[in-house]
Formats: structure tokens, C-alpha cells, sequence
């Protein structure tokens, strides 16, 4: 039976700029990349639990049920922050210079 553990925090990248003051480009891009990766995960957990339930591999309903849930709200804040993102991006665009 598949145990669910607490939701883990994203790593964030350092701050500080790259050697020789340039700034790293790719800080932004590196949370996304893991976000994506945790949500993924969360949604393949629950299938693994769900194939387990229906094989009859685990009997536990709740933890099924649990992880399921789980990957769902993962999502939909997963998306909610991709909306966000999307609202700031087309804010910053409308802005006369």
C-alpha cells in the first residue's frame, strides 16, 4: 500500500548571480520545470494507486481515494499560479512605456 506523505516544497534556485555578475536566466524557468515534475509525479501516484485498488494489490480505499486528491489539488494549483503568471505577463505587456 502506497503511503501518502506531506506535499514538499519547491526548491527555489539561489538568488545570487552566476559567476563573473552575470545573472542566471534560468531561475525562472528551472521552478516551472520543477513544479511540473511534482505535479506529474502526484498525478502518477495516484494512478499507481488506483491500478494497485483495481488489481486488488491494496485494499485501502482511503489512501487511494487520498492520493487521488492529492494529484487533483496539485493540479489546480499548479494551474491557478500558471494563470497568475499569465495575467502578470499580459499586465506587463499593456503598459505604455
Amino acid at each position: 500500500m502506497p503511503t501518502i506523505g506531506p506535499i514538499q516544497p519547491i526548491p527555489l534556485p539561489d538568488p545570487e548571480p552566476a559567476r563573473g555578475g552575470a545573472v542566471n536566466r534560468a531561475g525562472f524557468r528551472n521552478v516551472l520545470q520543477v513544479a511540473i515534475e511534482q505535479v506529474e509525479g502526484s498525478s502518477r501516484t495516484a494512478e499507481k494507486a488506483v491500478e494497485g485498488f483495481l488489481s486488488g494489490e491494496a485494499d485501502d480505499l482511503h489512501s487511494v481515494a487520498l492520493a487521488t486528491q492529492r494529484a487533483e489539488l496539485e493540479l489546480d494549483l499548479f494551474l491557478q499560479v500558471r494563470n497568475k503568471v499569465v495575467q502578470a505577463y499580459q499586465e506587463i505587456m499593456r503598459m505604455q512605456m
